[in-house]
């Protein structure tokens, strides 16, 4: 571990949830290595504890683990009591937690699916982001959310009906939060990912990684740190001006009309 590296975060409250593997780890570990202090959030104490070894096994320490299911309401004022007694404060929030749904086409979609899927990504980080904010306007130096969404939210891919109603409704959220907070000093902003190399991928054909990649212009995926870096900028007081943005961070898919391989 590099112990020069540039520390942003120096004695930052950090809050990540979704953080028990993938980019959720990916974001927590850059936080830590920049000085913050940071709580990791997994949906249960088993996925939690997941995430608190993988960093661990990396040689990091500066983080507490604080399990919480996001669609409880009771869970989330119980993770936010947590965090008043461990550290008083809040800094920054990154709503990282993902529930990505099954692949059924609309009509075959269950009600109760669509429902799970928007209760963790959209109610939850509207709960989430509430308590945060109110913990945020007792302090002399408020805060920064920056939520999650996906390149999806914009350009529709197929059999995914809820997790993509549920990214739109972020970037929405994303702005009502934005304008509503900025006078109070704290910043909302979106990440919006295409692609990211997680352990899903370790379970698909060659032949189906090189098609996707074929929909990136750079020709690869982005990894935990590409998205982390993202969150980290929109975090710092490089972009204390910026708000309400929704940065694109999908290897220029969302630039092209057509992938390489297709002949117009």
């Amino acid at each position: 571990m590099n112990k020069n590296i540039m520390k942003r975060f120096k004695n930052k409250v950090v809050l990540v949830t979704g953080a028990s593997r993938n980019t959720g780890v990916g974001i927590a570990e850059l936080f830590i290595r920049e000085g913050a202090k940071v709580f990791i959030c997994g949906s249960t104490k088993e996925s939690t504890s997941k995430g608190a070894e993988e960093l661990r096994s990396k040689g990091y320490d500066g983080f507490i683990e604080a399990p919480c299911d996001i669609s409880n309401l009771e869970q989330v004022k119980e993770l936010f009591d947590f965090i008043k007694k461990e550290c008083g404060r809040i800094d920054i929030l990154v709503n990282n937690a993902c529930q990505m749904g099954g692949d059924p086409i609309f009509w075959d979609l269950d009600p109760k699916d669509f429902m799970k899927v928007i209760n963790v990504n959209l109610y939850g980080t509207f709960i989430v982001s509430q308590h945060a904010v109110r913990m945020m306007l007792e302090q002399p130096e408020r805060g920064v959310i920056v939520n999650l969404s996906s390149n999806t939210s914009m350009q529709a891919i197929r059999k995914r009906t809820a997790y993509i109603a549920s990214k739109g409704g972020i970037d929405a959220l994303t702005r009502s939060m934005a304008i509503d907070l900025a006078p109070m000093g704290i910043r909302v902003n979106t990440v919006a990912p295409g692609y990211i190399h997680s352990e899903r991928w370790d379970h698909l054909d060659e032949s189906r990684i090189k098609r996707r990649r074929l929909n990136t212009p750079i020709g690869t995926e982005a990894y935990a740190e590409d998205i982390a870096q993202a969150v980290a900028f929109l975090a710092s007081d490089a972009a204390k001006c910026i708000v309400g943005e929704r940065l694109l961070v999908d290897s220029g898919s969302s630039a092209q009309a057509y992938p390489v391989d297709i002949d117009v």
